[in-house]
C-alpha cells in the first residue's frame, strides 16, 4: 500500500490539543510549569512550527549524521594527531568538553518539558525531538571524549567531561548558574524564548566557529562532530521563534522584550569566556579563522540583529554596554584563568608570543597599551625566573549574576567597577549594570544564591585554605592546569625584556 505524502496528514497528526472534560486545564497544563502569561488555549492552537518533521525522517536523518560523525572517529582512530596535536588546540578539547557535555544532557530535560507542558500542539512535537537531540549529543560527544582517556595526555583533564558539571568548580557553578536561570526554573513558554536566544545567536560560537577552527586545525574528527551537533541546534531555535510571534500578536511584547533582554547578556557572559579565549588565545595563530570579535560580528550580531527585526523586537536597552565590552570582557577573563591555572581543568595557554600580541592589537587597536602591560610584566617575571610572582595570592571578587572575576580595563585608562548592590541585609557584587539590572528584575530568583567567595567566606569549604579550596573545587595536582606551553612561549622575546 502506497504511503500518504507527508503534506496529506502532518497537521492532523501533530496539532493533539483537546478540550478536558474530567479535569481543568490547569491540572493539565499548571501555569507554573507551562504559561505563566496567561495565553488562552485559542492563541496556542495557531502555533505553527517552521521545522516539520516526522519521527521516520527524524530517525533517518539523525542516524545519517551520526554514521557520518562515527565514520569520520574510526577512519582516523589509527592517526597520531592527538598525540602531536599543539598543546593550546588539546586545551580547547578539555575547555569544550568538561564545559559543555553535561549542559547538553541536562537540556534533555528541558526540551522535554516543553514536550510536555507546551500549550501548542506543535511546540510539544518539536520538544520531543530536541529532546532526543540533547540526548544523542550528550552520547556522542561522552564517546569522543572518552577516546582521550586511553591517550596518556592529561587523561584526568578529559575525564571531566563525564563528571564536570556536577562539581563545585567555579566554572561549572557559573555554566549551571546561567542555564539553570535559562532552561530549567522558568514556564515551558519563557524556558522557550530564553533557550531560542541561546540557540538563534551563541551556539554559532561553540559550534560553528569551532568546527572552522578545528577543520583547520587538522582535527577532522572535532568538526564532523561538532558540525552534526549544530544542525540541530537551528531547529530547536525555532520553538521559542514561534512563541516570541504568538505572544507580541498576544500583546505581550514587552515580556519578551526582557525575556529575551535577560537571555542576551547571560549568554554573552558565559560564551564570552568560554569561546573568547578559545578563539583569542588558545586556537594556534595560524590556524586562526577568525577573531572573536569578528565572529560575533559577523555570526551572531547579524543574526541577532535581523531575529529582532523580524519580530518587532528592540535591540537591548543595554546594547551599547555590550559593544563596548565585546573589546575587552574575553582579555580580562583570559588573563585571570591564566593566573589561576590550578583552579581549571585545562592547561591554559598564555597565547602572547610577540607574533600574537602583534596578531592581538591588529584585531584590538589599544591591545598592548591595556592588557599588554600586564602581560610585559609577566613576561619579564617568567624570563627572571620569578614565577612565584605570576600566581594570584587571592581569589577576585566574582559577580553573583555571571559568576565570573569582576574585571576592566587596565593600562592608562584604567577602569573597573563593582556594580555593587545592598539588599535585605546582604550585599551583592555585579561586574556591570547589566548584571545588576539583572537581579533587580526578580531579586527571589536570585538572592539566596552563594557564589564560590560566599561559599570559601562562609565557612562551606573546609578546610579554608588553598588546598580546601581546591579540593572543594574537585581539583587535585593531576587535573588542573599549568602553562600549556611551561612558559617557553617568554624564550621568543627579546633578552632585553629581562629586568636583571
Amino acid at each position: 500500500m502506497a504511503l500518504l505524502e507527508r503534506s496529506r496528514w502532518y497537521d492532523m497528526a501533530r496539532s493533539t490539543n483537546w478540550t478536558p472534560t474530567y479535569v481543568q486545564e490547569e491540572d493539565i497544563f499548571p501555569p507554573d510549569m507551562s504559561d505563566v502569561f496567561g495565553l488562552g488555549m485559542d492563541v496556542w492552537d495557531q502555533y505553527d512550527e517552521p521545522y516539520k518533521v516526522s519521527f521516520r525522517d527524524y530517525v533517518r536523518v539523525q542516524r545519517e549524521k551520526d554514521t557520518a560523525a562515527y565514520a569520520v572517529k574510526e577512519a582516523l582512530s589509527r592517526s597520531d594527531y592527538y598525540d602531536k596535536a599543539e598543546p593550546g588546540w588539546m586545551t580547547i578539547l578539555k575547555s569544550h568538553y568538561g564545559g559543555v557535555v553535561t549542559v547538553e544532557f541536562a537540556s534533555a530535560s528541558t526540551q522535554a518539558r516543553m514536550g510536555r507542558f507546551g500549550k501548542g500542539g506543535g511546540m510539544r512535537n518539536m520538544g520531543a525531538f530536541g529532546s532526543l537531540d540533547e540526548i544523542r549529543h550528550t552520547q556522542t560527544q561522552l564517546v569522543f571524549a572518552h577516546e582521550h582517556l586511553q591517550r596518556g595526555r592529561d587523561p584526568e583533564q578529559f575525564a571531566w567531561a563525564q563528571y564536570g558539571n556536577r562539581t563545585n568548580n567555579w566554572v561549572n557553578l557559573s555554566v549551571r548558574h546561567t542555564f539553570e536561570d535559562i532552561e530549567h526554573t522558568r514556564c515551558a513558554a519563557a524556558t522557550a524564548i530564553m533557550t531560542s536566544v541561546f540557540e538563534v545567536t551563541f551556539t554559532n560560537l561553540q559550534f560553528i566557529a569551532l568546527a572552522a577552527d578545528a577543520t583547520k586545525a587538522g582535527d577532522h574528527v572535532f568538526a564532523q562532530l561538532i558540525q552534526s551537533i549544530q544542525s540541530d541546534e537551528a531547529r530547536h531555535a525555532q520553538i521559542g521563534m514561534e512563541v516570541m510571534r504568538l505572544m507580541i500578536r498576544a500583546g505581550r511584547k514587552a515580556e519578551v522584550q526582557k525575556l529575551v533582554d535577560i537571555s542576551f547578556w547571560r549568554n554573552w557572559r558565559a560564551f564570552a569566556a568560554l569561546t573568547g579565549l578559545a578563539m583569542d588565545y588558545y586556537t594556534p595563530l595560524e590556524r586562526r579563522e577568525h577573531s572573536f570579535k569578528e565572529f560575533m560580528e559577523e555570526w551572531v550580531i547579524a543574526q541577532f540583529d535581523r531575529s529582532l527585526g523580524d519580530l518587532g523586537l528592540e535591540r537591548p536597552w543595554y546594547w551599547d554596554i555590550f559593544l563596548d565590552e565585546l573589546k575587552w570582557f574575553h582579555h580580562g577573563q583570559h588573563l585571570g584563568v591564566w593566573l589561576l591555572p590550578n583552579t581549571v581543568w585545562w592547561n591554559p595557554p598564555a597565547g602572547v608570543t610577540p607574533a600574537e600580541r602583534d596578531w592581538l592589537e591588529q584585531q584590538y587597536p589599544g591591545w598592548n597599551e591595556t592588557f599588554g602591560r600586564c602581560w610585559d610584566v609577566i613576561t619579564k617575571n617568567v624570563l627572571d625566573g620569578n614565577r612565584e610572582k605570576i600566581q594570584l595570592e587571592i581569589f577576585p571578587i566574582i559577580c553573583h549574576m555571571s559568576n565570573l572575576a569582576i574585571t576592566g580595563i587596565p593600562g592608562d585608562r584604567f577602569r573597573v567597577r563593582d556594580y555593587y548592590l545592598d539588599y535585605e541585609g546582604r550585599r551583592y557584587h555585579f561586574g556591570s549594570e547589566v548584571d545588576r539590572w539583572i537581579f533587580l528584575q526578580e531579586p527571589a530568583r536570585y538572592k539566596d544564591y552563594r557564589n564560590i567567595l560566599d561559599r570559601y567566606l562562609d565557612g562551606t569549604i573546609q578546610p579554608p585554605t588553598n588546598e580546601g579550596f581546591l579540593q572543594y573545587m574537585a581539583l587535585d595536582e593531576k587535573s588542573w592546569g599549568r602553562d600549556a606551553h611551561d612558559y617557553q612561549w617568554a624564550d621568543k622575546f627579546p633578552r632585553e625584556h629581562r629586568t636583571s
